[in-house]
């Protein structure tokens, strides 16, 4: 008897329960052997309907259904469109005829169901749901480059309206708790026990012998109205430019968007047949297109298969998995604060150590007034804020650090005053783990300072911590593996995101981080429109330009920084390369005294009664004629430049082993410092131009802008040899 992904039950009211139940994997995919399984039991439920009072489909599995198999999308080239394409339509044609056989349909969510789960469930006429606080209902497709293609989009459009479906649905990939769900309509009902949950559905069934979905009824109308209705219509133009609004000008880059919007629009003017059509169509599109395969590396196969599975983490039978229960954090400034509120979010006890206790006691200040923000929204009661808050301890007494498993320094860039910090805390803490949040200074020199080296890693989380989703984990030279396994489990407790990589000046993020902010800068000192320089930015991909980037950071920091690496290189006897940017700060600080948005003058203008405007005096002093309006040629060398100084800089931290593995650099690159996300990664960006030609472009814009474009000699091999960073 041949294998098959649905159980078949039928009980003594004539109503057949399906039990979705892959028996080779852990999750329910639409793989081959679903779709045979499908293909064959939609066979067995016509020929034997007039038998059957209704059906009830659930899942065998801990989640209801986990979506596509994307490892099948992967593989699809345009060569294989026409193919994938005919098996789409088989799908959805599975999913239509179980829908309009005349039979009452109830999912039974037992679990998650997100993308073809949640699919599959709308092509039911009613949907159950276990009001469980762990599962997540939507259709996420626009965050991997797709759309919903198996009647996603056109289901919801006619279940909710065209607008409702977009906002609420399908533009932004929202993943839904049950009660939100619930809210929005895409469940029907929330139960708590799967007793009731079947029972419930058996009672509607009973109640609805002739279940039809809205669109299969007569007079039925589209919620809010179809694109000819002229309220509606009226309305209609604001959509694309309020796309291109969101995507910053970089809609070129995310064709799913659009896609989506097309599908829903376009699919409200036709029956549901020739909508799913459209759908598919643009799926398809989509599904063979290098953006999509981009996006899905980066967030399914690197971030959620590899990274959050801890493959950079020390095997846990060596080294169980561990939870933080008392964590030390030194210094109460911006990082410090926002260190000491994910700790406390996460049920962790936190003492929040500062010389100055005022300062403390505001550090802890941080984590109320975000506390109160989350109240206001109803986002949480007042119990739990007050439970959270109370789990910190502000203090200026190194002896309040007893006890504590954990302790991150988060005091100024200042060896001596790390190092000083690191022995009180020691003093007080001895088995606990110490780690720095440098951003920049070598761990292993800072680790000199600690009792055993073996126990002090690198934490570098990103500004403001609360919103930042990465932390950087970096090894010191005699850093040991119980360290790297604590400090990945940590990470993991407070909801953050791990990369794992070796020592250097300014590890991986800062150095790659570092290059985009002179790019851009370089660029300003050629004489370039510093409007254009920033546009180019945001169209590549980039959430904010290098020029207000700098500003954030602050220009004295940005010279300090430098002026510490030169000493550094200069007691090695080396010295950092000339740098066209450096003179362009030196004059924005020594002459005319910006340095940036903390003082309310930088790069751009802060006026207490607008918004930022880029500082006229950037115009006056260093634009040049010729390049006060770059071509479109320029403007997109200049995108080029900046994507790709980033990117060759992450090959050498590859090269010199920083890096140790491709997801860490495509997610770190990514979540860290805000590379174009549509690129997949900066590693994956190379693998998108394609070794050979990424290697010849950047050799003609090291002839034309120098060294800093040359590509390292491990690009130049794999080229040759025909490689790709996987």
């Amino acid at each position: 008897m041949s294998q098959s992904a649905i159980r078949w039950e039928k009980d003594a009211d004539n109503i057949v329960t399906l039990t979705i139940d892959d028996p080779n994997q852990s999750a329910n995919t639409m793989n081959a052997l679903y779709q045979k399984s499908m293909g064959e039991t939609i066979q067995r439920l016509q020929a034997e309907k007039a038998d059957i009072k209704g059906i009830i489909l659930t899942s065998g599995k801990k989640t209801f259904f986990a979506g596509g198999d994307l490892d099948l999308l992967m593989q699809v080239t345009p060569e294989h469109a026409a193919e994938f394409q005919k098996g789409l339509d088989e799908l959805n044609g599975q999913l239509r005829t179980l829908e309009t056989l005349g039979k009452p349909v109830v999912a039974c969510l037992n679990g998650t169901a997100l993308g073809g789960g949640l699919e599959i469930a709308l092509a039911c006429h009613r949907r159950i749901a276990l009001n469980n606080p762990k599962a997540e209902f939507g259709l996420p497709e626009v965050m991997l480059g797709l759309l919903p293609g198996g009647g996603g989009v056109t289901r919801t459009v006619r279940m909710l309206g065209i607008q409702n479906a977009l906002m609420n649905v399908l533009m932004q990939g929202q993943r839904m708790k049950p009660e939100k769900a619930k809210s929005v309509g895409l469940i029907d009902e929330l139960v708590d026990t799967p007793e009731e949950m079947f029972a419930k559905a058996r009672e509607w069934i009973k109640a609805n012998p002739a279940a039809k979905q809205p669109w299969d009824q007569s007079g039925y109308k589209l919620p809010g109205g179809t694109p000819t209705t002229p309220a509606f219509a009226a309305n209609l133009p604001a959509f694309p430019a309020n796309l291109r609004k969101q995507l910053k000008g970089a809609q070129d880059n995310y064709p799913a968007p659009k896609a989506i919007m097309c599908a829903a629009v376009e699919g409200a003017q036709v029956d549901f047949d020739n909508a799913r059509k459209i759908e598919g169509r643009y799926f398809t599109q989509l599904v063979i297109g290098k953006h999509s395969k981009n996006m899905t590396k980066a967030f399914f196969f690197d971030l959620q298969q590899k990274i959050n599975k801890g493959a950079a983490r020390p095997s846990f039978d060596a080294f169980p998995s561990w939870k933080s229960q008392k964590v030390g954090i030194l210094g109460a400034g911006m990082m410090g604060q926002g260190i000491a509120y994910v700790s406390a979010m996460a049920g962790i006890e936190v003492v929040l150590l500062d010389l100055n206790l005022e300062a403390a006691e505001r550090g802890k200040g941080y984590t109320q007034k975000l506390l109160d923000k989350r109240v206001s929204k109803g986002a949480m009661s007042k119990e739990t804020a007050a439970e959270k808050l109370a789990k910190i301890t502000a203090t200026n007494d190194f002896a309040a650090l007893a006890g504590c498993d954990l302790i991150i320094e988060a005091v100024f860039e200042d060896r001596a005053i790390k190092a000083d910090v690191t022995k009180k805390a020691q003093a007080a803490a001895p088995d606990a783990l110490m780690c720095s949040n440098t951003s920049t200074l070598p761990i292993t020199g800072l680790a000199q300072a600690a009792t055993d080296a073996k126990r002090f890693i690198g934490l570098h989380f990103f500004s403001p911590v609360d919103k930042m989703p990465l932390v950087e984990i970096i090894m010191g030279k005699e850093t040991g593996d119980e360290a790297l396994a604590k400090a990945f489990d940590y990470v993991l407790q407070i909801k953050k995101t791990p990369i794992v990589v070796n020592d250097s000046r300014g590890f991986f993020t800062s150095r790659v981080f570092g290059t985009y902010c002179m790019e851009g800068v370089n660029l300003l000192a050629e004489g370039y429109n510093p409007l254009s320089i920033e546009q180019a930015a945001l169209q590549a991909g980039m959430p904010i330009g290098p020029l207000g980037v700098l500003d954030e950071v602050n220009l004295e920091l940005t010279r300090k920084v430098r002026v510490q690496t030169e000493k550094d290189l200069a007691a090695e006897g080396k010295s950092l390369p000339a740098d066209a940017a450096v003179p362009v700060i030196e004059k924005m600080l020594n002459e005319f005294k910006r340095p940036g948005k903390k003082e309310g003058a930088g790069f751009y203008d802060y006026p207490a009664d607008g918004k930022k405007r880029i500082w006229p005096g950037l115009t006056e002093h260093f634009v040049k004629a010729d390049k006060a309006r770059p071509s479109d040629a320029d403007f997109a060398a200049m995108q080029e430049r900046l994507l790709y100084r980033q990117a060759i800089e992450s090959a050498r931290c590859y090269e010199e082993g920083v890096l140790r593995n491709v997801p860490d650099a495509n997610i770190g690159s990514i979540f860290g410092i805000g590379f174009a996300p549509w690129t997949g990664g900066v590693l994956q960006y190379i693998n998108y131009i394609g070794l050979p030609q990424f290697v010849k472009r950047a050799d003609e814009l090291a002839a034309q802008h120098g060294e800093r474009f040359s590509p390292p000699q491990l690009l130049r091999d794999m080229a040759n040899k025909g490689e790709t960073f996987q």
